[in-house]
């Protein structure tokens, strides 16, 4: 497949396989491509029992190595004993240690959960949303974090989400297992992205999370024991919605609400 030239992309997710779920088939189709890609991700700690399978997981997207916050799992303490909980972290700690990984990685595009935390709402994914959103801004101003590094602004960001057409099946199996569903209205995505090219990739970077996989109430796990075809579709398109990164020229003299060029 000849595909046009795409930009380096680094993901932030706030567990191991959250990469692989909400953005593995745009991961693999840009590593494809020929861009540069990695993610951070912000629980588990380097020692824990889930960063081998991540690091299985990203070399089947072509991600890099893992680079990791090493906080605690707001619902799995041992993620990271004796490191604070990344809901309970210092914000100005967390942002400055994210705003590193982006000037060491000096990426175009990045790319996070939405503000809802992903479907099910886990405070982990809802936290490194406020981190990323702060984090982007702050790696291009000099003046913030410069022990981080030089300055580098990623030219956009982008949330993976789910619009509320965009469920389809993954409603009831969520439901099934007792997890909540919170989509958002189907205006506020941006971008739908067709990667079944690359879901071969994107299945085996999901499946290398063997632990998941084995649990019942886990999303890895639920797709593991669905039909093929239903596994295809729900893992199919990847949903994105693209906030705005730089400032938006407007009246000089007052405050307007004016669509915003930068989503243009």
């Amino acid at each position: 497949m000849n595909l046009p030239h795409l930009p380096s992309l680094l993901g932030v997710f706030a567990h191991p396989d959250d990469e692989s779920l909400l953005a593995g088939g745009v991961l693999a189709q840009h590593h494809a491509a020929g861009a540069r890609t990695a993610v951070v991700t912000a629980t588990w700690a380097p020692d824990s029992r889930r960063i081998p399978e991540l690091t299985d997981a990203l070399r089947a997207l072509g991600a890099g190595a893992p680079r990791l916050l090493g906080y605690n799992d707001a619902r799995n303490h041992e993620a990271a004993p004796g490191w604070p909980r990344l809901v309970d972290a210092p914000l100005d700690e967390a942002v400055s240690r994210l705003v590193a990984h982006i000037r060491d990685f000096r990426p175009d595009i990045v790319v996070g959960h939405d503000a809802l935390g992903q479907l099910t709402g886990h405070p982990d994914h809802v936290r490194t949303h406020q981190i990323t959103l702060l984090a982007v801004e702050a790696a291009g101003l000099a003046h913030l974090y410069p022990e981080a590094g030089p300055p580098w602004q990623p030219t956009a960001l982008y949330a993976a989400t789910h619009p509320e057409s965009g469920v389809g099946l993954l409603g009831p199996l969520l439901e099934g297992v007792g997890k909540s569903i919170l989509a958002v209205p189907d205006s506020y995505v941006t971008t739908s992205v067709d990667v079944t090219p690359w879901a071969d990739m994107k299945w085996a970077a999901i499946l290398a999370h063997r632990g998941e996989v084995a649990r019942e109430r886990s999303l890895p796990g639920i797709l593991a024991r669905l039909p093929e075809a239903e596994r295809a579709e729900i893992i199919r398109t990847e949903f994105f919605t693209r906030l705005s990164l730089c400032p938006a020229p407007g009246n000089p003299h007052r405050l307007i609400a004016a669509t915003d060029p930068c989503l243009a």
